[in-house]
């Protein structure tokens, strides 16, 4: 049942506190150590993943991570492109196009913090646009009208090359958008904040489940996962959620397309391995890597 924010009460105030810490907890710390092995099991070519894009037009799935850019469509994982810690990621208005931020990798001559960077060749290269030397974007999303990106503050682009500070009172674990439209979902441990224009300006859903996960899969359609793992569905990008099913794992992020039945199809990087719901997100499967 969607969480009241009107009237604070005890529960809520405790609910928030615990969905805080949860946020927290998926937030930036380098590994300790090395990167794990890969396994065919896990696919899973890092413990620290920050993001998860699915080509609609080839199926390719994608992890963004510490350790750089993998392509987990088949076993073992396969490195794409330089080494980068990739803290903010998020795919562009045409298949293969990236966004990306973060840190360079042992050896990279790129500046620190990577500012915003382009690929335009699926991640085997990556152009540095603007705010290098500046900003770690530890948020991204891609709109019709440009990106969003939050560095510790809220900021947009219609060009990645300037930018605008946005009004905006909160710090985002994850901004949702989508190349054909100008809807933005932003996540906090207080529940979701949404835009209509782009980013510019913010209003936070006056009741609604508190989600840490939110990707559209159509310009109408989106999906998010709370601190819990219980999975929402939103027809109407984001203004309203209907609970459908749980993620039995710790999520580290999630992606959507519109399926071939005309559902959404959901995947989710967790700490077990790449999952996949084809029925809506009532239920997830282990993905079968080729």
């Amino acid at each position: 049942m969607p969480l009241a924010r009107a009237g604070r009460t005890k529960n809520s105030v405790v609910l928030s506190a615990a969905a805080a810490a949860l946020f927290a907890l998926a937030g930036c710390t380098a590994p300790a150590g090395p990167a794990p092995e890969t396994t065919a099991e896990s696919m899973m070519p890092s413990s620290h993943v920050h993001g998860i894009t699915v080509s609609g037009e080839t199926s390719q799935v994608l992890l963004a991570t510490h350790e750089g850019l993998f392509d987990v469509t088949t076993a073992p994982a396969t490195k794409i492109g330089e080494t980068l810690d990739l803290m903010g990621f998020t795919p562009g208005p045409s298949d293969g196009v990236f966004y990306a931020s973060g840190h360079p990798g042992p050896g990279s001559d790129l500046p620190n913090p990577l500012g915003l960077l382009k690929s335009s060749d699926g991640g085997k290269t990556w152009e540095q646009l603007s705010r290098q030397g500046e900003s770690d974007f530890h948020a991204l999303a891609t709109t019709r009208s440009g990106i969003v990106g939050f560095d510790g503050t809220l900021r947009t682009s219609t060009d990645g090359m300037t930018w605008e500070t946005a009004t905006a009172g909160f710090a985002p674990a994850v901004l949702a958008g989508h190349p054909d439209s100008d809807t933005v979902l932003a996540t906090t441990p207080d529940g979701i904040h949404r835009s209509t224009d782009a980013g510019a300006t913010w209003k936070p859903l006056s009741n609604g489940p508190v989600i840490q996960f939110a990707a559209f899969a159509h310009p109408a359609e989106a999906v998010g996962v709370e601190p819990d793992g219980t999975v929402h569905y939103s027809a109407d990008a984001g203004e309203t959620w209907t609970p459908k099913g749980r993620i039995d794992a710790e999520v580290m992020a999630i992606a959507s397309i519109k399926g071939e039945d005309g559902r959404p199809w959901v995947w989710a990087a967790t700490a077990d391995g790449v999952v996949v719901s084809t029925d809506g997100g009532m239920t997830f499967r282990p993905t079968e890597a080729a």
